[in-house]
């Protein structure tokens, strides 16, 4: 699925990446890993190590430095450059719960050649299993650890502000996790350790 990227290259890459640009996304990314590896080896149709993979360097468009929107499509160039594909397509998808461009809630820091090139590339796939599932565990993990949806959701409010769009955004993500939930048989934060630890 990820082509010549093996667990070993991308912890390598996320460490580069994390002396570049040091911050909590560096963590925020390894619990990402973690949770999409532990629903997807619960799942019994995903390849947990695959997702880890894509959790892991999910914001690996980071490494260029502090950005909004534009560390999506950094990311995407730069898996892109390696070969990485679904690493790439996963860099752009994991923003859009809403697979629509216009439904974000980040700065655009773009130019209008990349706005258009993603909004083309949202507007022609159909999101798989490990878009859902990375979009998912974007939501259900901070630098700390992990956290329930509504405790995310609340920290991004604070910090970018609510939109038109923000209830539909929260909406379809309880959708992916009702999916999940559905696929393996039982609430998906009894995959995730420490994570009542959030809310007390």
């Amino acid at each position: 699925m990820t082509g010549n990227l093996s667990l070993a290259a991308a912890e390598y890459e996320l460490a580069i990446a994390s002396r570049l640009n040091p911050g909590p996304w560096v963590e925020h990314s390894r619990n990402v890993g973690l949770a999409a590896k532990y629903i997807a080896e619960a799942s019994g149709i995903l390849d947990g190590e695959q997702a880890y993979i894509l959790g892991l360097l999910h914001d690996i468009g980071r490494r260029n430095g502090r950005s909004a929107l534009k560390h999506t499509i950094d990311g995407y160039d730069f898996a892109t450059a390696k070969g990485w594909t679904d690493v790439a397509r996963i860099c752009l998808t994991h923003s859009f719960p809403i697979k629509d461009i216009h439904a974000d809630i980040a700065e655009v820091d773009i130019s209008q050649e990349q706005y258009q090139f993603m909004e083309n590339f949202l507007n022609l796939i159909e999101y798989d299993d490990y878009d859902k599932l990375l979009i998912l565990c974007d939501a259900l993990a901070v630098a700390e650890g992990f956290c329930p949806l509504e405790v995310r959701f609340i920290d991004t409010a604070r910090r970018y502000g609510i939109f038109p769009f923000t209830v539909s955004r929260w909406n379809k993500t309880y959708e992916y996790k009702e999916y999940f939930e559905a696929m393996i048989g039982r609430s998906i934060y009894t995959l995730l350790p420490g994570i009542l630890k959030s809310v007390v």
